[in-house]
């Protein structure tokens, strides 16, 4: 992914605490989710295909359970439900903003969404529906982010884009860190070895194996997903080469 160059599909991952609007646990807010989805139609409507997969850390987060003493494999379940609850409130948005959508959950939760299957998934995405892949990877023990990294190389995805609440990839926490400075280019190796907080290691790992670009950005910012799409310098960018 360069400069410059549209991307023709994408893989957007969201966090589940984009659509509250505010903290972690104040659920869904309605305006929120209106402009998000009215972003998303209009960079739909700009032809590119989008495949989004949506945390649920807004409902409620499995890492989170376990350290209150929950079984972590029951916590990282109900942590999978959650993403469906906020995958379907997300395509009620998008089809209210004109978008055909599909949810396909990783659980088998067919009264409200199709199972996920690799082939039918391009299919919807090349019919020109938007695809939200809910539920993680279906497994405990790994994160939304290794469900999107995942789920982007299986779609043959241009690039993963993160929609984060800060405007990049930092040197050191900006928000406990006046002094924090953005990085717009980073490696692979390199984002590993400082063990950069604001994705998970794993779906880093699994996209510097096999050269899948990550865009990190701001999503609070109107038109910063469509700036992504149409492939202007916005956050930060990982690569092999940094």
């Amino acid at each position: 992914m360069t400069n410059g160059a549209k991307l023709t599909r994408v893989l957007l991952k969201l966090s589940g605490e984009v659509l509250s609007g505010g903290p972690a646990g104040s659920s869904i807010e309605p305006e929120t989710l209106k402009a998000i989805s009215e972003e998303l139609a209009e960079v739909h409507s700009s032809g590119c295909q989008i495949g989004i997969v949506i945390g649920g850390g807004n409902i409620f987060r499995g890492l989170k359970g376990s350290a209150n003493g929950m079984d972590r494999t029951a916590a990282d379940h109900m942590g999978m439900l959650a993403t469906v609850i906020n995958g379907i409130a997300l395509q009620d948005g998008l089809e209210k903003a004109g978008v055909d959508t599909r949810v396909m959950s990783a659980l088998e939760v067919k009264a409200v969404a199709e199972p996920y299957i690799r082939r039918r998934a391009v299919r919807h995405l090349e019919k020109g529906r938007v695809v939200i892949f809910v539920a993680g990877t279906g497994n405990p023990y790994f994160s939304t982010d290794t469900a999107a990294a995942l789920r982007a190389m299986e779609i043959h995805a241009d690039a993963l884009c993160k929609a984060t609440k800060v405007k990049g990839i930092y040197d050191k926490d900006p928000v406990r860190h006046e002094d924090a400075t953005m990085v717009r280019r980073i490696s692979y190796d390199r984002f590993l070895m400082e063990r950069v907080g604001v994705m998970d290691a794993t779906a880093v790992a699994l996209c510097r194996d096999n050269n899948l670009p990550v865009r990190v950005f701001k999503l609070t910012e109107p038109g910063n997903i469509k700036r992504v799409v149409m492939g202007e310098d916005v956050g930060s960018l990982v690569t092999a080469e940094g």
